[in-house]
């Protein structure tokens, strides 16, 4: 019976990366060995580790994931360029690896399919990650505005390297 759930749970949540971030992401960003964390209040499923490391949280709001720094890792090496990227400028990079919101003026380059309210993974020009959070323009909004903030980071590098350091 437990087997039976686990199961269950696996493919609904590579059906979820499927839908959220492109076809035959699921089982390549959440493969076999992928522990299931659920929810000691309502039982659903809430955390999905690799290797002990935290890849994403399943928002119980909207039913979507929110990515860590581990996940958007994972998801940029299994995803080709641009895809779910918003790169920035040289000289932000310091402030985004931090936690700082990234402002349209300091976009490069961005995928044309993001939508706002999409999570987005937020890189440099090596594609190396930044950040991750969501976006409140779309794609092609980010590249044509020139004021106002592009993605409300949640979570930098920076911030992530602090946490595991403590």
């Amino acid at each position: 019976m437990d087997l039976t759930k686990g199961l269950l749970d696996l493919q609904k949540i590579r059906a979820i990366a499927n839908y959220q971030f492109g076809k035959d992401v699921g089982h390549a960003l959440f493969p076999d060995e992928a522990k299931i964390i659920h929810s000691k209040k309502t039982k659903r499923v809430r955390h999905i580790y690799l290797e002990g490391k935290l890849l994403a949280t399943l928002r119980p709001t909207d039913g979507m994931f929110s990515l860590t720094i581990s996940g958007a890792k994972r998801l940029t090496s299994i995803l080709e360029k641009p895809r779910l990227r918003v790169v920035v400028q040289e000289d932000v990079e310091k402030f985004i690896v931090e936690g700082r919101n990234v402002f349209s003026r300091h976009v490069v380059v961005a995928d044309q399919e993001i939508r706002a309210g999409e999570e987005v993974i937020i890189t440099n020009k090596n594609d190396d990650v930044l950040a991750v959070g969501k976006a409140l323009l779309t794609g092609k909004e980010m590249l044509v505005f020139k004021r106002g903030i592009a993605v409300k980071v949640r979570r930098g590098v920076g911030e992530e390297e602090r946490r595991c350091g403590e």
